[in-house]
């Protein structure tokens, strides 16, 4: 491969372009530079621009990895695992059954592979239990806004939309820190005075309200859903809603009134901690932007400091009644969308790997839509499961007695990401068979039986979809080290050995072709577009159903997907954390990233640069907080929740509450967040609760030092 290659980074759901150049000979195999691309406008983060290091990490898998009776791997060749897997999988599956192989996706997979990965679920193994780690980004927003809009597609609009409104609110997200190049898009707000987020720390994007550029409200954790009920209130108590809008679009409004009517902003300040002033003004400033009251437009973003919350599915439909009741959605210059956070979060549950969808965001449950994939499929629609579980009672469920014995994972490190982690790593250390997919051997991989290299971002084709909902190019520029493989060409040599030898491409255009087909007719519908249209440059926002179709970059503009085409507004309420601060865990933890490491580290922390300026787990909390625990900066804290004990490096800031700790998730071993994070789960979404784990914290014993790795 020679000139330089259009491609995207391989990173977050901007997916902002990138052109790769080959370097042969050199310490690293492609010069990373930025593109010109409506979302990233050229620039890239500190992780897109050393993303090549990741292809010549010193610990790449090339060849396949069996573990031996000692604990460790031997090489192999690919026909010696693929067979090995094949065959523990048929004898695991006539013993327990169809049911006893689970699958376990991930939101990096481009959408081919995802669509090949569901199929070979439902197809192969016939199995129904399979889900993914989007489940722990976007579940509670994409719940939402089914049941609200019906539909889901993350961002319903351009992002370049954002730069012509008035105001504003973000609630959770800190796309400063972990999507920077999104922050132009927020220029024209800034200067108009009408950012507003919500967080509980002054994170990097809450600065970008300071010097009058707008509001930050910092709320008890937990309790975003009161700051956007009362600002709902006020609305509706100062008479600033769309009243035309509401009559002629929506549905719901008098029980939405009723609910929100108790929560007027003295209440909500007793309960959340802002002032009742601030939540009027925040209220006041979102509505002289919105086109009702003369305004050149104004959206609600939210991310997962509102979503990864036991009442996450809730939170994010209080976002979306307040957007309805400003008139925002579906109309262009305003709007609401969730900031989807994995590079492939919005396709990857689209096509398939989502326990409840068959490609095209159809429902598994529906006789129609699966009769239609079965039909692309060319199998009997009875054969297909019926839907499994989301992915944390997935996760309990394994090596059971009524659970799945057997484990594929791909592309994802639930050893570190999922909530609960040592019961995680107890869960998979109970089953007869794990198989792992990586590039590296992450936390999960270390503990598979058997590990299969793969192929990554500049080393293979296939599309994604950003968090626009824009599907884009990915392009191979260098050749894979030693045997990695793509997923596609896995699935197709496994499906093979399982006894289905048709079906299974790992020419990534005929994937992709076929999943056209299959999504056809759904709301995600992708089959106008093709390679071709993708390639001479066309920008395609899905739906795009049909060859001259020219794609659809805002949704919603005459219509609701709902039976009667109006959105629905749906009353909620708050409550408290399923784990919330009491004696002898008073404090509240928040967990979140870091502008240098992404997901579970797996990647970035084998980066020498980002590395270097992250090079552990630590905790961030206020010095008034230090000083009454007898903390200094540097000092190593006990963090102790009702699930597990860490230990992280003491960092002060002014910039959080003196209630809340907070601490990145991208470390595994003692200082893994997640071994303290909480599992339990919305119940409409299935979305574990990150975000608020009460916690005690004492300086740690002398002997004691936090592991990085």
């Amino acid at each position: 491969m020679g000139g330089a290659v259009a491609t995207h980074c391989p990173y977050c759901a901007l997916q902002c372009a990138q052109s790769l150049q080959p370097t042969p000979g050199g310490r690293v195999p492609l010069e990373v530079t930025g593109r010109d691309f409506p979302t990233n406008r050229g620039g890239l983060c500190q992780k897109g621009w050393t993303s090549a290091e990741v292809l010549r990490a010193r610990d790449r898998i090339t060849t396949p990895l069996i573990r031996t009776a000692d604990g460790g791997f031997r090489e192999a060749g690919w026909d010696e695992a693929l067979t090995l897997v094949g065959g523990r999988v048929r004898d695991i599956q006539t013993e327990h059954g169809r049911d006893a192989i689970a699958v376990f996706g991930g939101g990096g997979l481009t959408n081919e592979k995802a669509y090949a990965l569901g199929k070979f679920a439902r197809v192969v193994l016939r199995t129904p239990y399979i889900d993914y780690n989007g489940r722990f980004c976007m579940s509670s927003a994409a719940a939402a806004s089914n049941r609200s809009l019906g539909l889901d597609r993350g961002l319903g609009f351009p992002l370049a939309d954002l730069g012509g409104a008035d105001a504003v609110l973000v609630v959770g997200s800190n796309m400063a820190a972990t999507m920077p190049p999104f922050v132009a898009h927020l220029a024209g707000v800034r200067e108009r005075g009408g950012l507003i987020v919500t967080d509980p720390r002054v994170t990097a994007t809450a600065k970008l309200t300071h010097d009058g550029k707008g509001m930050h409200l910092a709320p008890v954790p937990g309790t975003d859903l009161v700051v956007l009920l009362a600002i709902a209130h006020v609305l509706v108590a100062e008479g600033l809603t769309d009243t035309r809008y509401l009559a002629e679009r929506t549905s719901g409004l008098e029980a939405v009134q009723r609910s929100v009517a108790s929560w007027w902003p003295e209440r909500a300040e007793a309960v959340c901690g802002i002032p009742a002033e601030d939540l009027r003004r925040a209220a006041r400033i979102l509505a002289s932007a919105s086109p009702a009251q003369g305004g050149r437009g104004a959206y609600v973003l939210t991310g997962r400091g509102l979503e990864q919350m036991s009442q996450g599915t809730d939170g994010v439909t209080a976002a979306i009644n307040v957007a309805l009741l400003l008139g925002l959605i579906g109309r262009e210059g305003s709007g609401f969308g969730p900031v989807t956070g994995q590079g492939n979060g919005q396709g990857g549950r689209e096509h398939g790997q989502k326990s409840d969808q068959l490609p095209g965001y159809r429902m598994i449950t529906d006789p129609a839509a699966r009769a239609h994939v079965a039909g692309v499929w060319g199998v009997d629609p009875d054969s297909l499961p019926g839907p499994g579980v989301p992915a944390v009672a997935l996760l309990t469920k394994l090596g059971t007695s009524q659970g799945p014995r057997a484990l594929l994972v791909h592309g994802s490190n639930v050893v570190v990401s999922a909530p609960n982690a040592d019961r995680v790593r107890e869960a998979l250390g109970r089953l007869d068979l794990l198989v792992v997919c990586d590039m590296v051997p992450s936390e999960t991989a270390l503990m598979a039986d058997v590990i299969l290299p793969v192929t990554q971002w500049a080393e293979e084709d296939g599309t994604m979809t950003n968090l626009e909902g824009r599907i884009i190019r990915r392009r191979a520029a260098v050749k894979a080290p030693g045997e990695a493989r793509s997923e596609l060409w896995i699935l197709q040599r496994l499906a093979a050995e399982l006894g289905v030898e048709r079906g299974f491409s790992d020419n990534p255009g005929e994937v992709f072709a076929e999943l056209a087909r299959a999504s056809a007719g759904g709301k995600a519908d992708y089959s106008g577009i093709t390679y071709e249209r993708l390639d001479a440059g066309e920008e395609l926002f899905w739906p795009v159903p049909g060859a001259g179709h020219a794609g659809t970059p805002r949704v919603l503009l005459d219509r609701f997907p709902t039976p009667d085409g109006r959105a629905t507004m749906i009353p909620v309420s708050h409550h408290d954390p399923a784990d919330d601060v009491r004696p002898g865990a008073p404090l509240y933890l928040i967990t979140g990233r870091v502008l240098q490491h992404y997901q579970s580290g797996a990647q970035t922390r084998r980066v020498d640069e980002l590395n270097a300026a992250q090079p552990g787990p630590f905790v961030e909390m206020h010095p008034l907080l230090a000083e009454r625990l007898g903390l200094a900066e540097g000092d190593i804290a006990a963090l102790t929740t009702a699930r597990a004990e860490g230990l992280a490096a003491v960092r002060l800031t002014e910039d959080i509450r003196p209630d809340t700790v907070f601490m990145p998730f991208h470390w595994s071993g003692v200082g893994s967040a997640n071994r303290l994070t909480n599992d339990a789960t919305d119940p409409i979404s299935g979305m574990p609760e990150f975000k608020v784990t009460a916690v005690a914290i004492a300086p740690a014993p002398a002997a004691q030092e936090v592991l990085t790795s």
